[in-house]
């Protein structure tokens, strides 16, 4: 059941993501990572942190676009396609997006998905984070430069990863930090 679950979120993220081939990359890489350290840091949660890695970006797909907000557009979809409650939030919550939400005024449309927790929430930005645009290992110092140097001040993203930034670091720091425990 739990590789099944892995399987239809890797299949769906395909369908909808391979037209976007640095975006597909990315993702692909998310899940990969996220495969790696979520069964070390979480096996309780394990198979719903690699589902949500692998459709964290599926609302970037137009067809899937419903408020402009991709967190929220993937959380619609998985939640319209039968994910676990875990999964959507994940996907609606992952790397910042509460932040990013209240800069968009898509708070509202957010709110419409319980949080989910913190230290499984960690893992998917971990894993997010440590991933480049083109699915390439980097440092979540080096992420965060890249993701400012693609956006303009002023524009959401920008400000809201301002904002989010410290807190992004926290949350890889937090895994690595049970990744060292777990793996010792």
């Amino acid at each position: 059941m739990a590789e099944e679950l892995i399987d239809r979120a890797r299949a769906l993220s395909g369908e909808h993501l391979s037209s976007l081939p640095r975006r597909w990359a990315h993702v692909q890489s998310v899940a990969r990572v996220a495969s790696e350290v979520a069964p070390v840091v979480d096996p309780l949660h394990s198979d719903a942190i690699v589902a949500a890695a692998w459709l964290h970006d599926v609302g970037y797909a137009k067809a899937l676009a419903k408020t402009g907000f991709h967190p929220v557009d993937g959380a619609l979809f998985a939640k319209d396609s039968g994910f676990p409650a875990l999964v959507v939030s994940l996907i609606a919550y992952h790397t910042g997006a509460q932040i990013e939400a209240s800069q968009r005024g898509t708070e509202a449309e957010l709110a419409a998905f319980e949080p989910p927790p913190a230290d499984v929430l960690d893992v998917v930005t971990f894993a997010d984070m440590t991933t480049s645009p083109a699915g390439e290992p980097i440092t979540a110092d080096d992420r965060l430069a890249e993701i400012f140097s693609r956006y303009n001040e002023g524009d959401p993203v920008f400000e809201a990863v301002s904002r989010s930034g410290p807190e992004l670091l926290e949350a890889v720091s937090r895994v690595r930090e049970r990744l060292s425990i777990d793996v010792a």
